[in-house]
């Protein structure tokens, strides 16, 4: 499976493996035909977006280990669905976003100035 290319144009780099993420759970916000969430927006996971993603239906925090799903604490990175990361721009609370590892597919419904607006670096 080709893991395609980042919002900047060069090659997709890994957003995290420890917790293991993506869809595909292979570190990469890679997508597929299968992933119908498009799991592909990097983030740097904060308290106020775990608060917000609970308040809205989708606790992060409680981990699922019969899904793979360990948790998420501020810190953490993690390959989020374009979509919630579109709500919560709008309502303000977007988490940071590490450019290198989010999928240029992002770019079908985020514009990368919302994106870079709220860009970190890989390192953190």
């Amino acid at each position: 499976m080709n893991k395609g290319k980042n919002v900047l144009g060069s090659d997709l780099q890994c957003c995290c493996t420890a917790p293991m993420t993506g869809f595909y759970r292979t570190g990469y916000c890679e997508t597929g035909g299968e992933d119908q969430g498009l799991h592909i927006v990097c983030i740097l996971v904060n308290e106020e977006f775990l608060a917000f993603s609970q308040a809205v239906g989708n606790d992060l925090t409680t981990p699922m280990p019969g899904g793979g799903f360990p948790g998420l604490k501020p810190g953490d990175k993690w390959c989020l669905c374009v979509e919630r990361w579109q709500q919560a721009l709008a309502a303000g609370v977007a988490p940071p976003v590490i450019l290198e590892a989010t999928h240029m597919s992002t770019l079908e419904f985020v514009s990368l100035e919302d994106l870079q607006a709220h860009a970190v670096a890989a390192e953190q």
